[in-house]
This record gives C-alpha cells, sequence and structure tokens, in this order.
C-alpha cells in the first residue's frame, strides 16, 4: 500500500529490497527512514508522514469524499482483510503451495526454516481478534460467513467504482491505494483454492482497475522486464571473498539455531557424568576449587 500511495503522489522514495526483516532499521516491515533519520514502521504512520511532506493524494477531495474514504477504509479492514489472512495464512493447501513457498524462497537460509511458521501463527491470532467474540464455534460456520461477507464487499466497490478510472475520478487517492493493495495480490495469485478469487474475477470493471493500476504506476513490476542494470564491475569482484564467509556464518547460525532448538524443546538432552576421583586426589581437587573461587 506504501509504494502505491507513493506512485500515486510522486513521492521520492527510495526502496531498499530486503529479504531478512532483522535488517530492516526496525527490525519489521515494512519500514521508512526520513530525510531526519527517523525510523517509522507502521504504514498509516508511514503514510501521513508522506501527507506532511505535501505528497497528499486526497488534497482535491471533498469532505463527502474524505467520509467516504475512511467509511471503504474501514469496509475492507472488517468485511475483506480477514478473509484475505484465511486465504493466505490459514486454507492449508494456499499456504503449503503458496504462501510459504514465497517466502521460505525470499528468505535466507536459516530464517526460511522458521520465519513462515511465525508469521502464519502471528496471523491466525490477528484473524481471532478480527473475528471477535461473537464469531461462529464452527470452523466451517465461520469460513462460510466470511466469505459470503467477504463477496458482498467486493460487489459492493464494484458498484462504487462503476466505469470510472478511480474511486473519485480520473486521479487517485488513498482509498485506490487502500484497494489496490487488497486485490492486486488477490487477483494475481495462483491459489489452488481460490473460492473469493473466482468471484473477483467475475467483476470484470475491478479486474480492469487492478490492470490499469499496474500498467500506469507500475510498468516492470506488474508485468515485462525492468530495463536493464549496468553494475559496475569493481565492487562486484570485490565482495566475492565475503559471499563465501557470509555462506559459512549462514550455516553455522542455522546449525546453531537448530541445536539450541533441539536442546530447549527436549528432543536432545545433556547430562553430565561426574568422574571418579582417586582418594589422593580428592583433596587436591576440593583445594583447587576453593583458590578458583
Amino acid at each position: 500500500m506504501i509504494k502505491t500511495y507513493a506512485r500515486f503522489t510522486g513521492a521520492p522514495l527510495k526502496v531498499h529490497k530486503i529479504t531478512n526483516p532483522w535488517r530492516s532499521p526496525s527490525g519489521t516491515l515494512p519500514a521508512l527512514r526520513t530525510s531526519h533519520g527517523e525510523v517509522i514502521s507502521v504504514p498509516h504512520k508511514i503514510i501521513t508522514h508522506l501527507r506532511k511532506e505535501k505528497y497528499n493524494a486526497d488534497y482535491d477531495l471533498s469532505a463527502r469524499q474524505g467520509a467516504d474514504t475512511l467509511a471503504f477504509m474501514s469496509l475492507l479492514e472488517e468485511k475483506l482483510l480477514p478473509v484475505l489472512i484465511h486465504t493466505f495464512w490459514v486454507d492449508t493447501k494456499n499456504y503449503v503451495e503458496v504462501t510459504r513457498k514465497w517466502y521460505a524462497e525470499a528468505m535466507p537460509f536459516p530464517l526460511n526454516f522458521f520465519l513462515p511458521g511465525r508469521m502464519q501463527r502471528q496471523y491466525m491470532e490477528r484473524l481471532q481478534l478480527l473475528c471477535g467474540e461473537h464469531r461462529p464455534e464452527n470452523e466451517e460456520e465461520l469460513e462460510k460467513e466470511l466469505y459470503q461477507e467477504a463477496r458482498e464487499c467486493l460487489t459492493l466497490l464494484s458498484q462504487r467504482l462503476g466505469s470510472q478510472k478511480f474511486f473519485f475520478g480520473d486521479a487517485p487517492a488513498s482509498l485506490d491505494a487502500f484497494v489496490f493493495s487488497y486485490l492486486a495480490l488477490l487477483l494475481q495469485a495462483k491459489l489452488p483454492s481460490g473460492k473469493l478469487q473466482a468471484h473477483l474475477r467475475g467483476l470484470h470493471n475491478l479486474c480492469a482497475y487492478c490492470t490499469h493500476i499496474l500498467s500506469l504506476y507500475f510498468p516492470w513490476d506488474g508485468a515485462g522486464v525492468p530495463p536493464p542494470r549496468q553494475t559496475p564491475a569493481g565492487p562486484e569482484t570485490e565482495e566475492e571473498p565475503y559471499r563465501r564467509r557470509n555462506q559459512i556464518l549462514s550455516v553455522l547460525a542455522g546449525l546453531a539455531a537448530m541445536v539450541g532448538y533441539a536442546l530447549l524443546s527436549g528432543i536432545v538432552s545433556i547430562q553430565r557424568a561426574t568422574p571418579a576421583r582417586a582418594p589422593g586426589t580428592r583433596a587436591l581437587g576440593m583445594a583447587e576449587e576453593d583458590e578458583e573461587e
């Protein structure tokens, strides 16, 4: 959403793509380091900062349009977000064949072994919070209710968009960044279990809307090949000796993490055996210990 908002407003963001969230300035993703050195890691706070820097996608909206923006954002978080979490993180087929595979291939070793699982647990906890106390106890009933509400939400978005390029006319606003960030992933992902995806693809104006934004603001991210970069040979050759070192360190870190997990979980236990001492050496051993203390 942040990248889309920045493209809409022309904010000069310099994007650093990293696969290890712990290397982020805040330890989480996304994170923004401002020109003053401040680090902001919450998406809506990043957008608020961009607005303060005169990059406001809602500058020309009326008061009523501003109210509609808040209403639709609230609707998306209440009705569509839970199903997106369920689709990518709870649905077993989608998680195993798509989501976990994405993160496992993108993250470095050994993070790709445990971070996807930890993220899944976090999203499942978030889903429980979003569903609230009045959620049905039966999982099938819950899933049916969530998907029904999400389909109604998509249909309402389709009716609100109509034949317009964007939700408020010919120029994109923050609502467009919000909606696009929800729909683009669902539309483009190759899901083995795509109930909501099939409904979205039947709403042709929303599909054309996403395609239009991709082609206009993400010409190389959405499809096609970006222009070739010219990388100097010097820095690459200077970093070559360190690649092997980093690989070895990664392996050692992975082994340490695995051993630590095995010890903490009780898979492996270490028992310390006290060697037998000769009668004549017992006093000497005690004296040595006293001196060390």
